[in-house]
């Protein structure tokens, strides 16, 4: 049995760090900001190269306060993917503005850049891009396009902490950046977290009102604001894994270096890489024409697999009045249809690498014969 994910391994490792921590925590009665908040938003500004870390309470709630605190609001557009997690888009949403989609490049797998300008209106207030798998968007020509046209810059890095284009971390690069802690993260918490980063003081003191009830002092609400404060206690366990990143970014590039040149004579495709990029793959994925017939074999043979994202967002039923249907985004919906995830995780094991691999070599030469 390959498991896709082993949070237990994980757990066991950093067992003493992390109990220590929590029971800190707990001695500490501060439960929710406060210092072990505060420390970790410093430790996590530091790692990604930025001055200022809000933490929140998730991913989605860090999009949704960049957002806001960007000045995006009712009737504005916002351009993004539609390969991402539904998140990217609901956040838009919840500001009353308009995701204008964009298809993705069909090497890297990202936002095409080359087709942002085309969709630009005078709507248009931000980009949105997504670094999907944990490999950066192309972000130079993105950086271009926003300063030529007075937009704001807003990145999607909830599935690439410590990834970097051109030896820039990812949330650095854009005016705000954004990063999920779910528990299967890179970096994941013991339940729900998020945090933006930014270089901007003023955006930074915005997000910290918005996400305690708009509170410039107490019970003094000069914004409506929101309640998506970080528990103590994830921020604790997160300043212990903050720790340990760098080694489990290590081995995840180590183990899909293994991949790589164990598939390398199948006919699978992985994401193109630019000189200077840091892939940290939060996700092995592969494409494949014969991607479902791939994962029941895989499945029997107990590998577990997944699919990241096997319907995209604009032919989601909930976002189909976004206007968008089958046709619109062919790059992205042909790899939907044909993108497979495989295990990878710090712990993962040579000899299971191999096995997913030789598995996989078994589809291509039954499907080629």
């Amino acid at each position: 049995m390959v498991p896709f994910l082993n949070l237990h391994e994980q757990y066991r490792g950093i067992k003493n760090e992390i109990d220590a921590a929590v029971g800190r925590v707990l001695a500490s009665a501060c439960f929710v900001l406060g210092h072990e908040v505060e420390t970790f938003e410093r430790d996590f500004a530091d790692y990604c190269g930025a001055r200022h870390a809000v933490a929140v309470n998730s991913g989605t709630s860090a999009l949704h306060l960049a957002l806001l605190s960007a000045g995006i609001g009712p009737g504005d557009e916002v351009i993004t993917t539609p390969m991402t997690f539904v998140a990217t888009t609901a956040a838009i949403l919840y500001t009353q503005a308009i995701p204008v989609f964009v298809d993705i490049d069909s090497q890297s797998w990202n936002i095409d850049a080359a087709k942002i300008e085309r969709v630009i209106t005078p709507r248009t207030k931000a980009i949105l891009p997504v670094h999907l798998h944990g490999l950066m968007a192309d972000m130079d020509p993105i950086l271009k396009i926003a300063k030529d046209h007075g937009l704001i810059v807003i990145e999607d890095a909830a599935q690439a902490h410590g990834a970097e284009y051109r030896g820039k971390r990812s949330g650095s690069l854009g005016q705000l950046g954004c990063f999920s802690f779910y528990p299967g993260k890179n970096l994941g918490a013991c339940g729900e977290a998020g945090a933006v980063v930014t270089n901007d003081a003023e955006l930074a003191h915005t997000m910290r009102m918005l996400r305690d009830w708009g509170q410039s002092a107490k019970y003094n609400h000069v914004l409506k604001g929101y309640n998506y404060r970080m528990d103590a206690i994830q921020a604790a366990v997160l300043g212990v894994k903050l720790r340990h990143l760098e080694a489990w970014t290590k081995a995840r590039r180590m183990h899909a270096a293994h991949y790589d040149s164990l598939l390398a004579a199948c006919s699978v495709e992985t994401p193109a890489r630019g000189e200077g990029d840091r892939h940290v793959y939060h996700v092995y994925a592969v494409r494949l024409s014969e991607r479902d017939t791939a994962r029941r074999m895989l499945e029997a043979a107990g590998v577990a697999c997944g699919m990241h994202y096997p319907v995209p967002v604009h032919l989601q039923p909930a976002y189909r009045d976004l206007g968008y249907g089958i046709g619109h985004f062919p790059v992205a919906e042909r790899f939907a249809a044909e993108t497979l995830s495989l295990p990878i995780y710090p712990e993962l094991r040579a000899e299971q690498i191999e096995r997913v691999a030789a598995l996989l070599r078994d589809v291509h030469n039954e499907v080629a014969a």
